[in-house]
C-alpha cells in the first residue's frame, strides 16, 4: 500500500471492468477510498448486472482498502447524482472523479440508429456532465479536486465510429471549460487517450501490438494525475500505453496560415489554398489515429 492518495475519496464510473477497474485498484492501493460505480452492463450497452462492480469492491477489499458499489447509470441524472452522494455519505467527502463510464456500438454514418446515438451521447456526455456538476458543487465548498476524464484516439477519426468519435471528442472540449472554471478553486480537469486492450475488441479487430497494452498500464499515470503531487497540470490531454506518455500540444497550433490585405475571394482561395494549405492531401486519404506502431500491416 502507497500513500499518495491517503484520506480521499474517489468516485469512478464504470470501474467494474478494464480502465475503470484499473484505476480502482490502484487508487486503492494508494490509499483512496473509492466508490466503484458500474452499471454491469455489456461493452455495447445490453443488460445490467451488480456483480462486475461487487468483483472490483471485494479485490479491494481484500487487498486492505476501503471501498463501496454503486451500481447506477450514469445516463441518468439521478444515478449519475447518487454516485457523488454516495461518496459524500460513505466516506465524508469527495475528492477525485474518474468520467470513465462509455458503451460503443459500431456503425457506419448512413447506418445510424437514432436509439444508438442517443445512448452513447447520454452515457458519455450526458453522464460526465451529471457526475462533474454534482462533484464540483462539492469541490468549490472544499476549494480542492482533482476531475479525470477518458476520452479516446477514436475521437480523431475512425471509420464506422461517427458517433464515438463524437462523444469522445465532447469529452476533451466539456474538460477545457471545466478545468478553467475550477481552476481558483483549487480543481484540476484532465484528459487521457489510452490505448488498451478491451472486452469489446473482437476477432475482426484484433492487434496483437494492441493487446499487449492493459488497463494496468494506464493506471499509474491516472494515479498520478489525480494526486495532490499533480496540483500543476490542468487542461492537459494525455497519450498513454504501455511504457509510454506523451502529452498532446494544447491547444492545438495552426499548421500553416494564408494572409492578405483585405477579404479573400473564392477564387483567389481556390488558386492558393491548393497550393499552399492542402499541397498533397487527398479525399482518399484516412489517416490512422493509432501511432504507428500499432498500425496493421
Amino acid at each position: 500500500m502507497g500513500d499518495m492518495l491517503k484520506g480521499r475519496v474517489a468516485a469512478i464510473t464504470g470501474a467494474g471492468n478494464g480502465l475503470g477497474r484499473a484505476y480502482a485498484i490502484s487508487f486503492a492501493a494508494q490509499g483512496a477510498s473509492v466508490v466503484v460505480n458500474d452499471l454491469g452492463t455489456s461493452y455495447d450497452g445490453h443488460g445490467a448486472s451488480h456483480e462486475d462492480a461487487d468483483r472490483v469492491v471485494e479485490r479491494i477489499r481484500s487487498e486492505g482498502g476501503e471501498a463501496v458499489a454503486n451500481y447506477a447509470s450514469v445516463a441518468m441524472e439521478e444515478g449519475a447524482q447518487s454516485i457523488i452522494q454516495q461518496a459524500v455519505d460513505a466516506f465524508g467527502r469527495i475528492d477525485i472523479l474518474v468520467n470513465n463510464a462509455g458503451v460503443i456500438r459500431h456503425q457506419d454514418i448512413d447506418s445510424i440508429v437514432t436509439e444508438d446515438w442517443d445512448l452513447m451521447v447520454k452515457t458519455h456526455l450526458y453522464g460526465m456532465m451529471y457526475c462533474t456538476r454534482a462533484a464540483t458543487a462539492y469541490m468549490k465548498k472544499q476549494n480542492y479536486g482533482r476531475i479525470l476524464c477518458t476520452s479516446s484516439h477514436i475521437g480523431l477519426g475512425f471509420l464506422g465510429q461517427a458517433a464515438y468519435s463524437t462523444v469522445k471528442e465532447g469529452i476533451v472540449g466539456f474538460a477545457r471549460t471545466v478545468a478553467r472554471e475550477m481552476a481558483e478553486y483549487g480543481t484540476t480537469c484532465n484528459v487521457l487517450r489510452p490505448i488498451a486492450a478491451w472486452r469489446g475488441v473482437g476477432p475482426k479487430f484484433k492487434n496483437p501490438r494492441v493487446e499487449v497494452n492493459q488497463p494496468e498500464d494506464v493506471a499509474a499515470l491516472a494515479t498520478y494525475l489525480v494526486s495532490e503531487a499533480a496540483d500543476h497540470i490542468n487542461v492537459c490531454i494525455f497519450e498513454v500505453f504501455y511504457g509510454h506518455v506523451a502529452i498532446y500540444v494544447e491547444p492545438p497550433p495552426l499548421a500553416q496560415t494564408l494572409t492578405k490585405e483585405g477579404r479573400w475571394t473564392p477564387e483567389e482561395l481556390e488558386e492558393a489554398i491548393p497550393a499552399k494549405l492542402t499541397a498533397g492531401r487527398s479525399r482518399e486519404v484516412f489517416p490512422e489515429t493509432l501511432p504507428d506502431m500499432f498500425r496493421m500491416d
